[in-house]
């Protein structure tokens, strides 16, 4: 650029505000110049005037009946006096040309104008008394016009706001409302997020960089008649990194990149989302080759005529279905790619799903272990580290966790050092924060009576118990009596990493869950509400084995779920009355039947029951080499292979379920029995 170019780009431009200001300005100056305000009277008072008086001083007293004040003029004579000297040698003014000599503010009217007529009477004076209002040009006129200019600038500024003028953006204004309010991403300045950035989802990320370099080598593919895919839909689990593999391609790209989210779409207007969708598509278009990447489609992009009862137009699915025509239409562009996340997949429209509209559905799963080391190592590069932190070691004590519960163990565990002031985070800080994010805050102040804290360390040294007696049951690693959070006591397991699941090991783990409970029978012959979580761990796995994976011999190979998410809007059962019955028979046989198992490996082992009790009601805190002290090495070596570092572990199932239920598949059945082998949840008591 030269130098002209930039002298003329910072001469200031021409605006008419320039205009305003000098119209106020000279409206100031009016009000100053053009009134008393630079008036050179002095001040004085009622008593001082009354003296003035008596003397024969004053020539002329003016009364202004509207502001309670009075100018007072003086004669000649007075002017020449010592008195008055500081009035008569006062320089000329140029609001007015016969100024008052002195100004008094007055309080009654009738009291003064008394005062001075008796003064005069009794001084036979001659002076002038004098009454006049006064008014101020200016601000009359500005209460005269001040509610119409209001008024008007309102008005101007209201339409310039709905016509889209200054001031306002797409979507801001009235007129505007349908106009899309997707984010244009530029990819120098708005996002930096790379592939680098994106650890494990090593199939999921070839997918969308395939799509990446569609974009910038189109002939590569097209030559051999191929065709660009219209659109791909990642689906997972909350977490998994759906929306950071959206923010990477953004950053690679090098392409116009629209970004928002289903909801934007919604608006009480009636005709809006469809509006938007149609603007979207159209600046989509301008730009092409471009990417709309639409986030939580499932709010716009639910099966039509689901749980619509009153049979109106409903808006969403006129969403939709602009959302169809746009992407696989009569005036389909197909140098526009659409990008869509969702963890819903089950509940989205077929039509929106089939092939011409989204090619490909990419599946984003829950890191395994490898992934989970890649995951630790991007979110430990901004962590000051005291130590070379063993990445195979915290990969093995985070099974199940989503690239999103990593980042914040990562986090928590830099927190947690911060608050014990060191200097660097540890090894143990790591373990902290997954006990911390998985089982909540430690209370050690919180009130338990004796009584209940023995009733506590037997239940959990139950679970301890069965569990290493077990052979499929998950090697526990840690023993707590200590609260956190809502439980009154924990146990921890470090569960194996399961594609399949068998009947035999979901019994075991059954059985170790009634441990608790079973404990509490066997030492005190009575039962508590501390097992209230155990319970309902082993009745929704008993229901899942009778009703969705087929393990059960009276109910046979049948299955009664709905992977299509169909049965979710219906008000009748899959199966008869009879069916029913039967269902509740066999899972109440599973459940007595494991219990009744646990209560049998206690009172093999009371001794030693009750002496890991008491060593946990000393300690607290008991791990794994407690409980080889006291029973011995475990037989099991396999599963011995998980559980050998002497740390903290957390199992999978400890973690939230993100509302969906424990044990109830979330997508194809065989995906879902892992989740239901790694379920070892903390055991809430109370």
């Amino acid at each position: 650029m030269s130098k002209e170019n930039k002298t003329q780009q910072k001469k200031p431009r021409f605006s008419s505000w320039w205009i305003y200001g000098l119209i106020f300005l000279f409206l100031i100056g009016f009000q100053i110049f053009g009134s008393d305000s630079l008036s050179p009277s002095h001040k004085t008072t009622t008593s001082e005037l009354q003296e003035f008086l008596r003397n024969g001083d004053i020539d002329k007293i003016l009364i202004i009946t509207n502001t309670r004040q009075a100018k007072v003029f003086l004669t000649e004579e007075a002017l020449k006096k010592d008195v008055h000297k500081d009035v008569a040698s006062q320089p000329f003014s140029l609001s007015t040309a016969n100024a008052p000599n002195y100004v008094l503010d007055y309080g009654d009217l009738q009291n003064f104008e008394n005062d001075i007529k008796k003064i005069k009477q009794e001084n036979n004076l001659d002076t002038v008394v004098d009454y006049t209002t006064e008014s101020n040009l200016f601000t009359e006129l500005l209460f005269t016009i001040l509610p119409f200019v209001l008024i008007i600038g309102i008005w101007i500024y209201l339409m310039r706001r709905m016509s889209g003028g200054a001031g306002g953006g797409a979507g801001g204004q009235i007129f505007n409302i349908g106009k899309s309010k997707a984010k244009l991403f530029d990819e120098k300045t708005d996002t930096r997020t790379s592939f680098k950035d994106v650890a494990g989802l090593e199939g999921a990320k070839e997918e969308v960089e395939e799509i990446v370099e569609f974009l910038k080598n189109p002939d590569k593919y097209t030559s051999l008649g191929g065709k660009i895919p219209k659109g791909a839909l990642l689906v997972g689990p909350p977490g998994t990194g759906k929306t950071l593999l959206a923010k990477a391609v953004a950053g690679e790209a090098k392409v116009p990149f629209f970004s928002l989210s289903g909801s934007d779409f919604v608006e009480m207007f009636v005709g809006v989302g469809a509006s938007r969708v149609r603007d979207l598509f159209k600046q989509a278009k301008e730009k092409s080759p471009a990417i709309i990447f639409i986030d939580e489609i499932d709010a716009i992009g639910r099966a039509r005529g689901k749980n619509n009862f009153t049979g109106s137009n409903d808006e969403r699915e006129n969403t939709l279905n602009q959302l169809l025509t746009e992407m696989d239409g009569f005036g389909t562009n197909t140098n526009v790619i659409v990008l869509a996340a969702t963890n819903r997949a089950d509940v989205l429209d077929k039509a929106l799903m089939r092939a011409g509209r989204f090619d490909r559905q990419i599946y984003v799963d829950l890191p395994d272990i490898r992934e989970r080391k890649e995951i630790f190592e991007v979110h430990l590069r901004p962590i000051k580290t005291a130590e070379t932190l063993d990445l195979d070691f915290l990969a093995r004590q985070t099974p199940g966790f989503s690239g999103a519960d990593i980042a914040n163990v990562c986090n928590e565990a830099a927190l947690i050092a911060a608050r014990k002031e060191k200097k660097a985070v540890t090894k143990q800080d790591f373990l902290d924060a997954v006990d911390r994010i998985v089982g909540g805050l430690e209370k050690k102040n919180k009130i338990i009576t004796p009584e209940e804290k023995r009733t506590i360390a037997y239940h959990e040294a139950g679970h301890a118990t069965v569990s290493w007696m077990l052979e499929h049951a998950a090697p526990l690693v840690k023993v707590t009596i200590v609260p956190r959070g809502q439980s009154l006591g924990a146990a921890w397991y470090l569960p194996e990493e399961r594609l399949l699941v068998r009947p035999e090991q979901m019994k075991d783990e059954m059985c170790a869950t009634l441990g608790g409970r079973a404990a509490e029978k066997v030492i005190f012959d009575r039962i508590s509400t501390g097992a209230l979580s155990d319970l309902e761990k082993v009745t929704k796995q008993a229901r899942a084995m009778v009703t969705i994976y087929g393990l059960n011999d009276e109910i046979g190979n049948i299955t009664y779920y709905d992977s299509s998410g169909q049965t979710e809007y219906g008000f009748t059962k899959p199966y008869s009355e009879e069916t029913a019955q039967k269902i509740d028979r066999e899972i109440s046989l599973i459940v007595e039947e494991q219990y009744a198992r646990a209560i049998e490996v206690l009172r093999e082992n009371k001794d030693k029951l009750i002496e890991l009790a008491e060593r946990l009601l000393e300690k607290e805190v008991i791990f794994k080499e407690d409980l080889e002290k006291i029973f011995g090495k475990r037989p099991f070596e396999k599963f011995d292979k998980l559980g050998q570092e002497k740390a903290i572990s957390v199992p999978e199932a400890d973690k939230p379920s993100d509302g969906q239920d424990a044990t109830l598949p979330a997508g194809a059945p065989e995906t879902d029995a892992q989740t239901e082998a790694e379920e070892n949840p903390v055991e809430e008591k109370g």
